[in-house]
């Protein structure tokens, strides 16, 4: 019986050797001193030795677990002075930089329309984005079969009650709480039951303006907004104005700019066009001037709307007005 333990002795001390770290020393402990390891097997089988022979080989398992026992303690000992030897943290190095937020690209843009309609005199006027039937639709001369009234263009809350389709309704409500002259343009979201796709969203964001003051003409209308899309893109960028039907402006236009992707040539995104819309605007209709209480036989003005999400494909070269709405970190880090 005292060979075997000779063998677990030399096996043992061969495992020793080969212990590089923490686990691989629980690892020993549990094979070999372990409740159920080899040298707790061998007490075990002391039993079945000739009983002239076990008070020997109880006192050498004894010696050998003793001996396995401190070997460990001993790993540990140089493990834990070891690491005290090592270098610690050094306070005074540099830290790590936190990653810096920045503003979405849409609130750059609305921004910097704001303050260039602002320079020119404008002031900022806000409205709720839930409104009545009244504000979004009638005092805006919206005649009652109006196809934006159908539940599938307009989300409606409850009869009467919906989300805007447009910023339009504030204007009624400058109109009804300022005398003029009323310089003032209107951002925020408004929301319309569109699909979803590259070119359009169920929600997408606004800046409309409203000028209204005595002989207002259309060629104000047409300098203000010329000067805004010079201001903001270049001096060299191709605009268009064509007429159009709105129903609070009479006349009506909209103003193009050169598509961003094809230079005129055509494409997917401007419709083989060679030209994006990039905002609508008229003189305003003497009836949404009397809804507002102005009265239309002294004053005239004009009326404008500018899609954000357009102006920021065009500004920034983006193809996919969903990618403004996915809040993917590796889009918006672009624009920090």
């Amino acid at each position: 019986m005292l060979k075997p333990i000779a063998e677990l002795l030399r096996q043992s001390q061969a495992e020793l050797q080969d212990i590089t770290d923490s686990e691989g020393a629980e690892r020993f402990r549990i094979k070999w001193l372990g409740k159920k390891g080899l040298v707790r097997l061998h007490f075990k089988s002391i039993v079945e030795a000739p009983e002239n022979e076990r008070k020997a080989l109880g006192a050498r398992l004894n010696e050998l677990y003793s001996l396995l026992e401190s070997a460990l303690e001993k790993y540990s000992s140089r493990t834990v002075a070891a690491k005290k030897n090592e270098p610690g943290i050094d306070c005074t190095l540099p830290g790590f930089p936190f990653p810096r937020g920045s503003l979405h690209p849409l609130m750059t843009v609305r921004n910097r329309i704001r303050d260039i309609f602002t320079g020119m005199g404008f002031t900022v006027a806000y409205g709720p984005d839930i409104e009545s039937d009244y504000y979004n639709f009638e005092a805006l001369n919206f005649q009652p079969d109006h196809p934006a009234r159908d539940m599938q263009d307009t989300f409606h809350i409850a009869e009467k009650i919906l989300l805007r389709t447009h910023t339009s309704p504030v204007q009624i409500r400058v109109m009804k709480s300022q005398k003029p002259p009323i310089r003032a343009i209107m951002p925020g979201r408004v929301y319309r039951n569109e699909e979803i796709s590259a070119r359009s969203y169920c929600m997408f964001h606004q800046v409309e303006g409203l000028f209204i003051d005595e002989n207002v003409s259309f060629a104000d209308l047409k300098g203000t907004l010329f000067a805004f899309a010079r201001t903001f893109f270049d001096d060299k960028t191709r605009l268009k104005i064509r007429p159009s039907f709105f129903p609070f402006t009479e006349p009506s236009v909209e103003i193009d700019v050169e598509c961003f992707l094809c230079k005129g040539a055509g494409c997917s995104i401007c419709k083989q066009g060679g030209w994006l819309e990039i905002l609508g605007a008229g003189m305003i209709h003497p009836n949404v001037l009397r809804s507002g209480g102005i009265d239309s036989e002294k004053y005239t003005g004009f009326a404008f709307g500018i899609g954000i999400e357009r102006i920021a494909l065009l500004k920034y070269g983006i193809d996919d007005i969903r990618l403004f709405f996915e809040n993917d970190v590796r889009f918006l880090r672009q624009f920090s």
